[in-house]
């Protein structure tokens, strides 16, 4: 008998004793278990307070801040032209893209793009100087963007080996308010990144270091439009 045997039958022993209620049957999908659906409750707040639109994504705007991420704003329209202020003002002569990617997104610069391959080794990534992606949802409350390795977003490694990540979030669509809300929009079998800030550690002394596992440099653009292509 394997340790996940073990494990799961432990599980199962658990949960004998648990009587069904009459908690509608919840549809299958990844990672969805009925049965264990119907015996946790769920009465927990799913967000903390009242906000409005604007004021979740306000609250998004000022906690990625706060973890020392950039914080841009845009409409749709101006869109392009950031992204290819963004790339000159931080002097980067090549960018990695996502097969994904709007191609409208980077009509204003020309950059050398470096394509997301599966080949690529650490070593060629780490001499490119951008990344652009796309995001999968934002959190307001924990200033966290979830990737999920969709195509506008590539293969992980994209952005933890390029110190410089610029990610494009849709405004409203992609802000919810809480980790509660998120969770429902993601599948948990896919590789899902959660980012809070630039990658950043700190030793017994407090020394806060960045850049040790992932960009020093996040930059966040909060698009303001339904009508942006995308995840």
């Amino acid at each position: 008998m394997s340790t996940r045997d073990v494990i799961l039958g432990r599980v199962r022993r658990a949960l004998a004793d648990v009587g069904q209620d009459d908690t509608p049957p919840v549809p299958e999908g990844p990672g969805r278990d009925p049965q264990y659906e119907r015996a946790v409750d769920r009465g927990y707040l799913p967000e903390h307070g009242d906000r409005s639109v604007e004021q979740t994504v306000d609250l998004l705007a000022e906690n990625l801040a706060d973890y020392r991420a950039i914080v841009h704003r845009c409409e749709a329209d101006g869109l392009a032209a950031l992204l290819a202020g963004l790339l000159a003002g931080r002097g980067s002569k090549s960018v990695a893209v996502p097969p994904g990617l709007d191609e409208e997104w980077l009509a204003a610069t020309d950059v050398t793009r470096v394509a997301d391959r599966s080949d690529s080794t650490p070593h060629e990534l780490d001499q490119v100087d951008s990344v652009i992606t796309a995001c999968a949802v934002a959190i307001a409350e924990t200033g966290t963007i979830v990737l999920d390795g969709g195509p506008d977003q590539g293969r992980r490694r994209i952005t933890l080996v390029p110190d410089h990540h610029i990610c494009v979030v849709r405004v409203p669509d992609q802000v919810v308010s809480s980790v509660p809300q998120a969770l429902p929009r993601l599948d948990p079998t896919r590789p899902l990144t959660w980012i809070s800030g630039p990658s950043a550690t700190s030793d017994i002394e407090l020394d806060r270091v960045e850049g040790v596992h992932g960009p020093r440099t996040l930059e966040v653009v909060l698009v303001n439009d339904r009508t942006v292509s995308g995840n």
